[in-house]
């Protein structure tokens, strides 16, 4: 069986995104799955999180361009079910060299196809902002996790999400489905975490994950450690809620049963 893209997608920022494709990738292989993680977004938050320090001579955004393989650039991390795919601050100007370049949303797909046959899960740390890298990793992807923070304004520019989503739908990836939608940062102390849960559950009717991510200063920390939350503080409630979401993620990706 092929592995499974996924993106994880908000073109807002500070909604936890690279640290659920960050601890949703380190949970995977946690659970014995050969994951590789992408970081394909130039501020290089995911790669510093798996303690990857200093400039790369090759990184995502050659394999991009075309001037690298994948296998010249991944890279291991300190689990061994777990490599990662680096970014650089060059792919922040990707965006822009895309543009005049042939097949240009489909760069990233034609990288990574072969991949699949080696890695169960493929989780893309895209970058926040709905531009030709984003849609790289649309069309290159199974599917698109959507984290969402539980806040008065939530929902404010989903709408532009979806239609995004939808776009590369009709046009570059049939296929593209949405994985689910993570609520994130939520505050037990406060009714307005539960009230934006349950806007958000009436928006994305079932496709909202039991699981939520709580506020969690051990999760804050660990990435300037270089450490993903199982490696920093295993039994926080940050890395249990992730280990929660791990697996339901597993769970749903498994091969139905078919019967007559």
């Amino acid at each position: 069986m092929k592995g499974k893209v996924i993106t994880v997608i908000n073109q807002k920022g500070g909604v936890g995104k690279t640290t659920t494709a960050l601890n949703l990738a380190a949970g995977l292989a946690e659970s014995m799955l050969d994951v590789l993680l992408i970081d394909l977004d130039g501020q290089c938050n995911a790669t510093q999180g798996l303690g990857i320090e200093g400039a790369r001579d090759v990184s995502v955004y050659e394999v991009i361009m075309g001037e690298a393989t994948p296998a010249e650039a991944i890279l291991p991390t300190y689990h061994e079910l777990l490599d990662v795919l680096p970014s650089h601050i060059n792919l922040n100007g990707a965006k822009v060299e895309l543009v005049s370049m042939a097949e240009r949303e489909f760069r990233l797909k034609k990288a990574i196809d072969p991949l699949r046959e080696r890695y169960a899960f493929i989780i893309i740390d895209s970058p926040p902002s709905l531009d030709l890298l984003t849609v790289n990793a649309l069309t290159a992807s199974d599917s698109a996790l959507i984290p969402i923070q539980c806040e008065y304004y939530a929902l404010e520019g989903l709408g532009h999400l979806i239609r995004t989503l939808q776009k590369v739908r009709q046009g570059l990836n049939k296929d593209l489905d949405i994985e689910g939608v993570l609520m994130t940062m939520h505050d037990r102390r406060t009714s307005l975490s539960s009230q934006v849960m349950e806007e958000v559950r009436k928006h994305f009717k079932g496709a909202v994950y039991d699981t939520y991510i709580p506020r969690n200063v051990r999760l804050a920390e660990a990435p300037s450690f270089g450490k993903t939350i199982f490696e920093y503080d295993p039994y926080s409630s940050g890395a249990l809620a992730y280990e929660s979401l791990v697996k339901e993620v597993i769970e749903m990706n498994e091969p139905k049963e078919s019967f007559g």
